[in-house]
């Protein structure tokens, strides 16, 4: 029974490992967006600077890993059987939540659920020794370390607003200085705000790093017999003055005499400060259990003592954390920071979420987000507080300078500019660092998050075109993060309960389902990473001439035709088959092509203003495209929609001949598409008139399936339900063939410029 833990303990080192995977793959977003958001520094340089940053974070980050021990539980209420059971639950729970959020592209919070999980697998032990003692479970209190836990989540929670309302306060005072013009103003305004980031973020990174070595408890006769630590505790103003002064005068020679960009350097030292800091507040996340738990079984062996009657009153003494397995623990995270691609999906969700501009909105408005922009709106609108002059002067330093990028090189625009960047770091990079030398395990993900959100809106980068998808993206977000606290609380929970019911048969059979989870998240995501990288999507029409625009928009009909056959075909096989699956996969794959030619739609705008003088004309060509590529997916969108209605209804299949000839009309559209898709294809747009000759045949076809449905249903048919359908699918047929005809018309009579270009219209 006793090798049970040793067992316990390997498996839970293996689940550090993974965990610390897991973990950064997530919280990589918190200090590397704002340096690739703003594309200040090549990415190589990034991940260099990030990756020493990480290092030394990990290794300064001993103090920390007391919140595991005795941060939230009293640990002397508890056994070592208890104890181990708490800790494995943990980290089953805090693998696969993070998993989940990461395989989601959602940023969460690692303390967050580091700290609901210990909270929650606590509260079930407690629970169960109560239970099991026949105690009053009020006592519950008496095993739980309630003021620092509720220190704790307090301030996690705090950080939201206070990080959002520093970020907006800091950004808007800095923007209203030096405007988005910065690189114009006079080298000694760049030079006083270097210093004030630099000798923030310097000052930090010293109590940060330096506190937590173990010089920081000598004296030295250079600081007057002072202690590092004592001197940097007392002597916090004489030092960021110093600090302010120095940095100053070398951000001034080095814009005036080597000409470095000062804003490039800040945000270079920010993201190695934010690294430093992430992993000496997030490092306890991933390993303060597994490490706990090491500490504990080295009290228990020596001891000699049953494993039931152990109790833990050493997890509550301060124990100093290995530094090898610090420094094993930053390699890990370095490593996976530089291969994890998970990790850049989730920091797509913030970078997009601070854009300025237009950026692919990931979410959608809802009544909350409307809500709230609109009151904003309202608000801004009334008031009359500063003199008109005033909020002239306010808005022109807002105001931003138009960059001219050729087309070419237009995906090269960076989210945001490198004040905002900054901005973004040092603030970030303080709060973290005041929470961490109060031992306070305050989210970073929450901090960093909440700061872009509020420098973004200080920023106005939130317009009137973009303002309903960002709030509603945050919503979904902080949504999100009190979602990951009741989750994490209540599996915590459930998983303690049964590995204490089960004890070694639960804890194998709980690891294996974690392994089988975390297997088939990964293939799943990668498998969904090939399907976006293979899939034919639409693209945005860039070309200033009509024949440019004949050339580019070819491709897209193709994919169009292509996608359209494929979906419709699928349909008639779903309800012969009565397959409601395919059916459903069916709906999906015409939501994501509407949301493709809608966002075509969205590009309007931006394809009109790109227009040449002498090219006018294909603005006209361009948008009947794009209204007879919508009219085929809303035909398309009504069939699957009717089709999975049907037999999600469970109504009566369709009958033999209604099935049969919804097939032979199939084969009929089947060659449309694909000659169709081939001309594009080649560009051989001269084949469409021939297939533009057999058009009247189709339509035939159409009216000869209605007209014998008509007889059927006078003289045979029983099934409203079934008359329905089939007459839907031959009406929105007839419309899809007359949209997809009117399209190659179109091209047809573009081609040939001595014929007319009529739509068709039956």
């Amino acid at each position: 029974m006793d090798n049970i833990y040793l067992l316990m303990l390997i498996a839970l080192a293996v689940l550090a490992i993974a965990d610390l995977v897991v973990g950064v793959s997530n919280d990589a977003v918190n200090f590397l967006n704002s340096a690739v958001g703003s594309k200040a520094i090549s990415f190589r340089t990034i991940m260099i600077v990030a990756s020493l940053g990480i290092a030394f974070g990990a290794i300064f980050s001993s103090g920390m890993m007391e919140v595991a021990r005795k941060g939230i539980f009293n640990p002397g209420e508890f056994m070592f059987s208890e104890i181990m059971f708490i800790f494995m639950a943990v980290m089953i729970t805090d693998i696969l939540l993070l998993d989940f959020f990461n395989t989601l592209g959602m940023p969460t919070s690692t303390t967050v659920s580091i700290v609901f999980e210990l909270l929650g697998a606590a509260v079930a032990m407690s629970i169960l020794k109560i239970w099991g003692d026949g105690g009053d479970f009020t006592d519950v209190v008496n095993y739980i370390n309630t003021s620092k836990a509720l220190q704790i989540i307090m301030g996690i929670l705090l950080s939201v607003v206070f990080a959002f309302s520093i970020g907006a306060i800091v950004q808007w005072i800095s923007r209203l200085l030096l405007s988005h013009d910065f690189q114009k103003k006079a080298k000694w305004i760049g030079a006083l705000f270097g210093g004030v980031a630099l000798s923030a973020i310097t000052y930090f990174i010293l109590m940060k790093g330096i506190k937590g070595t173990t010089y920081a408890s000598q004296s030295f006769d250079l600081i007057g017999g002072m202690t590092i630590k004592d001197y940097l505790e007392t002597k916090v103003w004489s030092i960021i003055l110093i600090n302010f002064l120095v940095w100053s005068l070398l951000s001034y020679l080095l814009s005036v005499f080597a000409r470095i960009n000062i804003y490039k350097v800040i945000i270079g030292v920010g993201t190695f400060a934010l690294a430093l800091a992430f992993a000496g507040n997030d490092l306890v996340n991933f390993i303060g259990v597994p490490i706990a738990a090491y500490q504990s079984y080295e009290a228990w062996v020596v001891s000699g003592i049953p494993a039931t009657d152990f109790g833990m009153e050493v997890l509550a003494t301060k124990v100093p954390t290995p530094t090898l397995l610090l420094f094993l623990s930053g390699m890990i995270m370095v490593v996976t920071l530089w291969f994890s691609k998970k990790a850049r999906y989730v920091a797509d969700t913030e970078i997009n979420l601070s854009r300025e501009g237009e950026a692919k909105e990931r979410f959608q408005p809802n009544i909350l987000s409307r809500s709230i922009v609109r009151m904003s709106v309202t608000l801004s609108k009334a008031s009359t507080i500063l003199p008109l002059s005033v909020a002239k002067k306010i808005d022109a330093q807002f105001n931003r300078s138009t960059i001219a990028l050729s087309k070419e090189k237009s995906h090269e625009m960076p989210a945001f500019d490198m004040v905002r960047a900054a901005v973004n770091l040092m603030v970030a990079g303080i709060l973290i660092s005041i929470a961490t030398s109060y031992k306070l395990p305050l989210s970073t993900t929450y901090v960093t998050f909440m700061v872009a959100m509020g420098t973004s809106l200080a920023d106005r980068a939130w317009g009137a075109e973009s303002a309903v998808y960002r709030v509603a993206g945050v919503l979904n977000v902080v949504g999100g993060w009190f979602g990951t606290a009741i989750i994490a609380f209540i599996a915590s929970g459930v998983i303690l309960t049964l590995i204490n019911l089960g004890k070694g048969t639960a804890i194998a059979i709980l690891l294996l389902v974690a392994i089988l989870l975390l297997t088939r998240n990964f293939i799943s995501y990668n498998k969904k990473s090939r399907e976006i990288k293979a899939e034919d999507s639409l693209r945005k029409a860039e070309s200033s001439s009509i024949q440019g625009v004949i050339e580019e928009s070819a491709t897209n009909i193709s994919n169009v035709v292509k996608r359209t056959n494929k979906i419709y075909t699928n349909t008639i096989n779903g309800l012969a088959r009565q397959d409601l699956e395919q059916l459903k996969k069916n709906k999906k794959q015409v939501s994501k092509l509407t949301s493709e030619i809608d966002e075509l739609r969205d590009n309007l705008f931006y394809f009109i203003k790109n227009l040449d003088e002498a090219s006018v004309g294909a603005s006209d060509f361009y948008i009947n495209i794009l209204d007879y590529l919508t009219d085929i997916t809303q035909s398309m969108t009504y069939i699957t929609k009717i089709s999975h209605k049907h037999v999600n209804n469970n109504h009566k299949k369709l009958k033999y001949n209604q099935i049969k000839e919804l097939k032979q009309l199939n084969l009929e559209l089947e060659e449309l598409f694909n000659t169709t898709e081939n001309a594009f294809d080649r560009r051989s747009f001269e084949e469409i008139g021939i297939i533009l000759i057999n058009k009247q045949n189709l339509f035939n076809l159409v009216s000869d399936k209605i007209h014998k449905q008509v007889t059927r249903t006078r003289t045979e048919e029983s099934s409203p339900k079934n008359t329905t359908l089939y007459f839907s699918i031959l009406l929105e047929t007839k419309d899809l063939i007359t949209g997809t005809v009117n399209l190659l018309e179109l091209y047809y009579y573009q081609h040939d410029d001595s014929v007319p270009a009529v739509r068709l219209e039956v």
